[in-house]
């Protein structure tokens, strides 16, 4: 269980099992969670949320919006905001050679669930 109850994480992710098993075991530690399919939806929920703590966002999206391309400008407007990527495809977004790519963890899929609440708790604390 997180320390502080009301840590509220956007999950962006396009695929609707493994949005609700992400959604579904954070909420169960204790987490609040925004659930996005794409772009558009996250980039609605960060204009509207005033308080966000964590976004854990897919690479690979949609509506080609990348994870990167929703992180970037989120972390620019919330500097205190933290970022995990999570992809199939992990390499692609080293490639980016975007500045939040060379510090926010990047999770390769399938993970641990329990090595992703690691990282967050360590990220939040």
């Amino acid at each position: 269980m997180s320390e502080d109850a009301q840590d509220v994480v956007l999950i962006v992710e396009d695929d609707p099992s493994i949005l609700m098993v992400l959604s579904a075991y954070l909420s169960g530690e204790g987490y609040r969670v925004l659930q996005a399919e794409n772009g558009e939806q996250a980039f609605e929920i960060l204009a509207s949320k005033p308080h966000l703590d964590m976004m854990i966002t897919d690479f690979r999206l949609p509506g080609g919006i990348s994870g990167v391309q929703i992180a970037e400008p989120a972390v620019k407007l919330r500097p205190e905001l933290k970022v995990i990527f999570i992809s199939g495809y992990p390499q692609e977004i080293r490639e980016t050679d975007s500045p939040i790519t060379r510090k926010a963890p990047i999770l390769a899929k399938p993970f641990d669930l329990d090595v992703l609440q690691q990282i967050m708790q360590d990220m939040l604390s």
